[in-house]
């Protein structure tokens, strides 16, 4: 059965490209460009992972991390972010709010699958890139 990542950035370009390097490796795929967006999608939908950007309008992505993990009531779903932010703070930020991991923009296709393959093991990801 294939996996449901949630992707969320307000950067059509990047949101596009992470859904087509998941896609590529066989995932499906949601997509939304706000926090508020992705918790109406997480509502509705069953996801496997959730990848957000950070600065976005409406609800950034750490306030989205911490209410998809109110709303994910105790499910284990990794959450990583995706952002061009690099300071400790911000990841310690992150972290509190419940992210599992953080990659750093730009990314390399191989770089996001093998992360995603560590959160989701036994991923089609992870066979992927193996």
């Amino acid at each position: 059965m294939k996996k449901t990542v949630l992707a969320v950035d307000d950067a059509l370009t990047m949101r596009k490209m992470v859904v087509f390097t998941l896609r590529t490796a066989g995932f499906e795929t949601l997509e939304a460009a706000n926090g508020v967006e992705a918790l109406q999608k997480l509502a509705a939908n069953h996801v496997d992972l959730i990848i957000t950007d950070v600065n976005m309008p409406q609800m950034d992505g750490i306030t989205f991390t911490r209410e998809a993990r109110a709303a994910l009531r105790g499910r284990p779903v990794p959450i990583l972010i995706l952002t061009t932010e690099s300071e400790l703070e911000k990841k310690n930020l992150a972290r509190a709010a419940g992210a599992t991991g953080w990659i750093v923009k730009p990314f390399q296709q191989a770089q996001l699958l093998g992360v995603v393959g560590k959160v989701l093991p036994g991923s089609i990801a992870a066979a992927t890139v193996a």
